[in-house]
């Protein structure tokens, strides 16, 4: 049975992914990053759980995330602006701060309570999918998000990636996220593959 790391994520529609990608790609372009946003195998996305699952449960999984799905509807969403933060390394991020609505935050709730107890696994280096060594403040990340992430610790972002950017953005950004998917982690916890997507319900 093969083991594998995962964040249940909210996809941003195709205006603000590129909206994400282009903000990383100015960032990217003053400094090296390993964070490199595209639409294949790294998204732009807004984290509402992480563990490590058994492949087994994705079906699972899935049947799950769409009752979650059409229980909750998600109203338009927000970016509030960029900010910095530091990672468990030390190291500056920047991120797109997205405002927490009631139905976002219910949301990410529901996705705690249905599904933490499928994420009861190590979270260990090879159940990531990376081409590089992981690092360890990644793993840190993972394995404390229940603790240090969810429930009054959500604080939803889109990640651009590593540095400060100096990018000014008009605020607030107003987008819709059509998707809630599962998606397998990669280092410095980007979304390498989508596993199971489900549509979301819009909601005015």
């Amino acid at each position: 049975m093969a083991r594998m790391a995962v964040d249940i994520v909210l996809l941003p529609s195709q205006e603000m992914m590129d909206k994400a990608i282009e903000a990383n790609r100015k960032l990217r372009s003053r400094r090296p990053d390993k964070i490199g946003l595209n639409k294949v195998d790294c998204l732009p996305h807004i984290s509402l759980a992480m563990g490590c699952i058994d492949e087994t449960d994705v079906p699972n999984i899935e049947k799950a995330l769409g009752t979650i799905a059409k229980d909750h509807p998600l109203g338009p969403l927000s970016v509030a602006g960029i900010h910095t933060e530091t990672d468990a390394a030390g190291r500056q991020v920047s991120v797109l701060k997205v405002r927490k609505t009631r139905q976002l935050q219910a949301l990410h709730e529901a996705v705690m309570r249905e599904l933490a107890p499928c994420f009861g696994y190590p979270v260990t280096s090879d159940v990531l999918l990376s081409e590089e060594t992981v690092g360890e403040s990644t793993l840190r990340w993972i394995r404390d998000y229940p603790e240090k992430s969810s429930f009054e610790k959500f604080s939803p972002h889109i990640t651009i990636g590593f540095g400060r950017t100096t990018e000014a953005l008009p605020s607030p950004i107003r987008f819709h996220a059509g998707q809630l998917a599962l998606c397998h982690l990669g280092n410095h916890c980007t979304c390498r593959k989508v596993l199971v997507s489900v549509g979301l319900s819009a909601q005015s």
